[in-house]
């Protein structure tokens, strides 16, 4: 074990230790297909819809969607916090029940707000998917209980991931079966987000990474690849984007055109 000059030990060092790599076959599932980005959306497809989750499918691609907690402390699959730019509706997501949700239509769509269990239901484990749990602050429990449910009896290769770091360690004790991620950004950080990084590494002690496409090649990324965590990269959206992907991750979160 290699000690600095003051007799400290390394950070990375401690990363071994407080962050290890997991058992291969945790994640050995979800790493075949790319990921379709909120499904394969556009060419009047809305993001995280019915409809653009099927296209993903019928692609052959994987799926990374966003749920959010309702009023009433359901998972729903919709990004925003705020219902405007994506729903014929305005105000905050969890504002609303989730049956008042599964009223409103996505903008410029016949389709409603999904639940994650109406998604669930649909995917039926025939591609590997990744649940981004948007979660601002330290009361995650509501959300994390809610997916927890919804992935109960649930066949196919599934993980859950989020920026907060307290996501991946609620379903550390709560739901170790399942699969987490830790989504990292270093845009707009510098030395606090190194720290940052490190701290939530710890705390979520992930089975992989979920990282910026526009932070490869990353130091930090590359070390936690080379000691077993798998890295996957979004969001690509170029030749570029897949050229980065292909020489430091191990797979693509894109919303590239088919």
């Amino acid at each position: 074990m290699r000690l600095w000059p003051s007799g400290l030990i390394s950070l990375p060092s401690i990363d071994r230790v407080l962050a290890p790599a997991p058992n291969p076959k945790r994640v050995e599932a979800l790493r075949p297909l790319p990921f379709a980005h909120r499904g394969l959306h556009g060419r009047g497809l809305v993001e995280n819809s019915l409809r653009a989750f099927e296209a993903a499918i019928a692609a052959g691609h994987g799926i990374e969607l966003d749920v959010r907690i309702s009023r009433d402390a359901h998972a729903v699959v919709f990004h925003d916090a705020e219902l405007d730019r994506l729903a014929e509706a305005s105000g905050a997501v969890d504002r609303r029940s989730a049956a008042e949700l599964a009223q409103v239509r996505l903008r410029g769509t016949r389709e409603t707000i999904p639940s994650l269990p109406e998604v669930l239901k649909l995917i039926a484990g025939r591609v590997p998917l990744l649940i981004e749990l948007k979660a601002p602050d330290a009361r995650v429990a509501p959300l994390c209980l809610s997916v927890f449910h919804a992935l109960e009896g649930y066949r196919g290769p599934v993980g859950v991931m989020s920026f907060n770091p307290e996501v991946g360690r609620w379903f550390r004790s709560h739901g170790p079966r399942v699969a987490r991620g830790l989504v990292v950004t270093e845009a707009g950080k510098r030395r606090r987000g190194a720290l940052e990084r490190r701290l939530a590494l710890w705390r979520c002690k992930p089975d992989f990474l979920a990282y910026d496409v526009r932070d490869l090649p990353s130091r930090f990324a590359a070390r936690a690849r080379a000691r077993g965590i798998p890295v996957f990269t979004w969001t690509c959206r170029s030749a570029e984007d897949e050229a980065k992907a292909r020489a430091h991750a191990d797979q693509v979160i894109h919303e590239m055109p088919t």
